[in-house]
């Protein structure tokens, strides 16, 4: 069999950091070893004396994972595939690789172990402590993340929607079902699966802030969930920053409520949600420019959506139970922010 000798190597990461590859840059400047604590608990579960994957490699994978949109057995071949998959993952030709069912592993112990959402605070702290605090307002807005269709009959669904889970089912065909995922409707067309809800920072357009729910669940009940309330003081500090109103909250018309208006009073922010028409009353010309003039700062959260996708074969979500959409998505979170703060970072120069 052939084995590529270092010269061999060396010539062909050369070719390939000529080609511009991201990855280098996102070994550049990331600091791995920030989540390396964390990820060590899920080390105590482990039987003793067993040496499995480093920790922080294993992390990097499910960063891959989320970035590409790849599932497990394809995330496997690419390792092996890709040089450029090889060298992030400070791999050798000759180095073992995790398997598909390893890679599902590791994901599992860390939604087991509750470690996703402790990550990505942890990831958004590190950014307010490297300069990239919450500013310029903030941005709320949800987008559908769909999962494979279930295919049931229509009193096993109505059985579903109660919660109950369908008379007759064994475990093993419970276990292979998406009791949790929901259908909805969008622009007359309907999809099936789940919802990010987001807060992101209209200056640096991070990700602060989420939560994960089914998808026919309305973007209004999960606002006062994931809206950032200003402690005491820091509405006037950072309204006068030059950065702008950070303590203005941004939304689409979906969001439109007496209710989350008193809501957001109460709390010193200042609504600038899109006002919403209704059957009896249609929108004035000055709500019209109003709308207007903060959908030119409410539309960078649809750049957040579209740069989380670009690089992804596709936006399918595949795994089963809303624990395990929670997991992914988190992760999907994560990454953006990861690859957001490398773009930013190679924007001031540094």
């Amino acid at each position: 069999m052939f084995q590529p000798s270092f010269f061999d190597l060396f010539t062909a990461y050369a070719r390939l950091d000529k080609c511009t590859d991201p990855l280098l840059k996102l070994n550049e400047i990331i600091e791995w070893e920030l989540f390396r604590p964390q990820l060590q608990d899920i080390r105590h579960n482990e039987a003793v004396g067993r040496k499995g994957f480093d920790v922080v490699m294993m992390f990097k994978i499910l960063i891959l994972q989320a970035l590409y949109n790849l599932a497990d057995d394809v995330m496997e071949y690419m390792i092996r595939d890709r040089l450029s998959f090889m060298r992030f993952l400070g791999l050798s030709t000759t180095d073992k690789v995790p398997d598909a069912k390893t890679i599902w592993k590791y994901r599992e112990q860390l939604m087991e172990a509750e470690l996703i959402r402790p990550l990505f605070d942890k990831f958004e702290e590190y950014l307010s402590e490297k300069g990239f605090k919450a500013a310029g307002g903030q941005l709320i807005d949800a987008t559908i993340i769909q999962v494979p269709i279930q295919h049931n009959k229509g009193e096993e669904t109505e059985q579903i929607k109660k919660g109950q889970t369908p008379e007759g089912w064994s475990d093993a065909k419970a276990s292979q079902k998406d009791q949790d995922a929901r259908w909805t409707q969008k622009g007359k067309k309907s999809f099936y699966g789940y919802k990010d809800h987001i807060n992101a920072d209209a200056e640096h357009k991070i990700i602060r802030d989420y939560e994960v729910t089914a998808a026919n669940t309305h973007d209004s009940q999960v606002f006062e969930e994931i809206v950032s309330i200003p402690e005491e003081g820091q509405v006037k500090a950072e309204n006068a920053d030059t950065t702008g109103q950070a303590n203005e909250v941004y939304a689409d018309s979906a969001y439109y409520s007496e209710q989350i208006r008193q809501f957001l009073s109460a709390n010193g922010l200042e609504s600038k949600i899109c006002s919403k028409g209704v059957r009896t009353k249609e929108l004035s010309e000055e709500e019209k420019k109003e709308n207007q003039e903060r959908s030119k700062t409410r539309c960078r959260v649809e750049h957040i959506f579209g740069a989380m996708y670009q690089k992804a074969h596709d936006r399918i979500l595949r795994g089963i139970g809303i624990v395990r959409a929670k997991a992914k998505i988190g992760l999907r979170n994560l990454t953006y922010n990861i690859t957001r703060y490398c773009y930013l970072i190679e924007g001031k120069g540094l």
